[in-house]
């Protein structure tokens, strides 16, 4: 019995002494980079381990999952560290294990980043998804989450995008996040204060806004991301042909959120692609009793307008637009292609009688010529705002071009043609 016990007592010391001398073999290995040999190390005792001593358990997973986050392994580096965290109650290997983990998932992100701009889509989002799962409950992760959606929808994978879109809204996920701004204070010859606000880091925020050399220290909030999830759940509702979900998506969205003017002009772009023109119509201008300075909102309602027939009130809502921001293009081209739709029926009439040898049709083309050429006057200083604020939008010099060659401006004539002609040539 007792050489029994002595076999038995000197088997153990052996198996103890083959783990240490395995362990630090795999420690030396994973100092030098040696990642895949470490890993064939380790894997000699990885049936001793669950018989060893809770310390050589704790030190063995940390050594495992290190080779494993070397091996991109980064899903299985990340439970193997934290079981070794868990085992380690003398605390040997938590801080390293835990600089490891945090590794990983900027490892994790930046590979993702990568597989993104190579348009490899799909793993961007198996990747980003499993950053997420990292840690769940810390904001930064939940924004994983929110990049791993857009991936998914970038890769054309609606139904995983539409899984990861509702997650984020059960979880209440915004974005929302503080940001920091102060402006240095530099004056010109005069006096004046002539210092341009900057974005800075709340570190930095922290230790200069007391600063004599600054100014205006201020926090501000990023817009919300829920009307952008909620419009693309209901986007994918609709690019699958489930429309009744599409719009109880957005309804509940706006009943959590009602004076949220991003989530009305979703509900309206939905309502849109849907094609019910009246619906949006509504919206638009329900919109604008919320946020009566907003150009775009006048814009679009003069589109919807236009498309409806309502010649006059989409000129209106253009006009009002042009008020509210004279710098929008496109609002510029719009009203100058509303009114040159006039044009049409002057034309059509004026052909009619051009072959005319009657003397009442002769004034009848004059006065149709003269009606035209008010026409033109009316939208031309709309066309030369325009190009004054976009001088490489072809469209409008093309028609200035053709405008100044009817009225018989010649030399605004040529200046366009050469415009035009140096503009191809680039």
């Amino acid at each position: 019995m007792k050489n029994l016990l002595t076999t038995i007592l000197l088997f153990v010391t052996f198996l103890g002494y083959c783990q240490k001398k395995e362990l630090r073999s795999a420690q030396k290995l994973l100092d030098q980079s040696f990642y895949n040999e470490a890993l064939d190390v380790l894997s000699k005792i990885e049936k001793l381990i669950p018989n060893s001593d809770q310390k050589y358990q704790a030190q063995y997973y940390y050594l495992l999952g290190w080779a494993n986050k070397g091996d991109a392994n980064y899903n299985e580096a990340v439970t193997l560290l934290r079981k070794s965290i868990e085992l380690d109650k003398l605390e040997k290997y938590k801080e390293n294990a835990n600089i490891l983990i945090e590794q990983v998932e900027v490892e994790l992100i930046n590979s993702a980043v990568e597989d993104n701009k190579a348009e490899d889509f799909k793993s961007a989002s198996k990747k980003l998804y499993d950053a997420y799962l990292f840690n769940p409950n810390k904001d930064e992760n939940k924004t994983y989450l929110y990049f791993a959606a857009s991936s998914a929808v970038n890769g054309g994978d609606y139904v995983l995008a539409l899984q990861y879109y509702n997650k984020l809204k059960d979880i209440g996920y915004t974005g929302i996040v503080s940001e920091y701004f102060i402006t240095p204070i530099k004056k010109d010859s005069d006096g004046n204060l002539i210092g341009i606000e900057e974005k800075i880091s709340q570190t930095e925020y922290n230790l200069l806004k007391s600063s004599k050399d600054y100014t205006n220290p201020r926090v501000g909030k990023t817009e919300s991301r829920l009307p952008e999830i909620v419009k693309n759940i209901a986007l994918i509702y609709v690019q699958t042909g489930e429309n009744d979900k599409a719009i109880s998506a957005i309804k509940e969205a706006r009943k959590i959120n009602p004076e949220d003017i991003n989530l009305l002009l979703s509900e309206a772009d939905l309502y849109m692609r849907l094609g019910d023109k009246v619906k949006f119509k509504a919206l638009m201008q329900e919109a604008i009793t919320k946020d009566p300075n907003n150009a775009i909102l006048y814009y679009n309602l003069g589109v919807i307008n236009v498309e409806q027939g309502l010649l006059e009130e989409g000129m209106t809502y253009y006009k009002k637009a042009l008020e509210l921001d004279p710098t929008y293009s496109a609002t510029y081209l719009n009203l100058v292609g509303l009114i040159l739709e006039g044009e049409t029926v002057l034309v059509e009439e004026m052909n009619e009688i051009a072959t005319s040898s009657k003397r009442s049709d002769y004034e009848r083309y004059d006065e149709l010529k003269e009606e035209r050429e008010k026409l033109y006057s009316s939208c031309l200083p709309y066309l030369e705002k325009l190009i004054e604020i976009d001088p490489k939008n072809i469209e409008a010099l093309k028609t200035a071009k053709n405008i100044y060659y009817t009225v018989g401006d010649n030399e605004k004539f040529k200046l366009m043609s050469a415009k035009i002609e140096e503009l191809q040539n680039q």
